[in-house]
């Protein structure tokens, strides 16, 4: 046997012997046969256009040159937010775009933005502040509950490929401003203990006097 004769049994037996391949099933009745497909990737979630706010100046300038903001904007005013949102420093915000203010039932966003509702209003809007820089690199690889400035905890979880708090998909991370941080967000957080007032039990509840 001649060394090319060797040569080509030696790599025919390593590739056969080889754990890529050793457990492969030959199709011997039909070799022509071609191979089982791969099965599917799950499809890719569908999430709402990034909205791209750029950074410009604080917390409240940056929401006010997107556009993409005006109800939370009026919500902030409502409670009397903006101006803590102007100046305090080392903030996180998980903002709903206008979108997602509105995809509440019409009558609990008119009853919530409502002047009468303003401590409610301002519960559930700090709830979506947290007290300390969480950008997006402290969320990918982690999953768990962090402290709100309402006191009660929101879910974190970068564990997938699109990042989420509570039931929210973040749709654009990291806007740097400059008293902190804007995650923009799809859906509205609402605190575990806040029941959104709807037109009906306005209408049932009793007058005054």
């Amino acid at each position: 046997m001649n060394c090319t004769r060797l040569l080509t049994v030696a790599i025919a037996v390593a590739f056969a012997t080889s754990p890529l391949v050793a457990g492969a099933q030959v199709n011997t009745a039909d070799p022509a046969a071609p191979a089982a497909a791969a099965p599917a990737a799950p499809p890719a979630p569908i999430l709402p256009a990034s909205p791209n706010v750029v950074a410009n100046g604080n917390l409240i300038s940056t929401l006010q040159g997107s556009g993409h903001f005006s109800i939370l904007l009026k919500a902030l005013d409502v409670a009397q937010l903006s101006e803590t949102l102007k100046s305090a420093p080392n903030l996180t915000l998980f903002a709903p775009t206008d979108e997602a203010f509105q995809a509440l039932p019409p009558s609990q966003l008119s009853q919530l933005l409502a002047a009468k509702n303003a401590p409610l209003l301002q519960k559930v809007l700090i709830y979506h502040l947290v007290n300390a820089l969480v950008d997006s690199s402290k969320i990918k690889g982690a999953k768990g509950p962090i402290p709100t400035v309402e006191a009660g905890t929101i879910v974190i979880d970068g564990s997938a490929d699109v990042l989420k708090v509570n039931n929210a998909d973040i749709i654009q991370a990291d806007i740097k401003t400059t008293n902190g941080l804007i995650h923009v967000i799809d859906k509205v957080l609402v605190p575990g203990d806040v029941t959104l007032p709807t037109a009906s039990a306005a209408a049932s509840a009793p007058a005054n006097g």
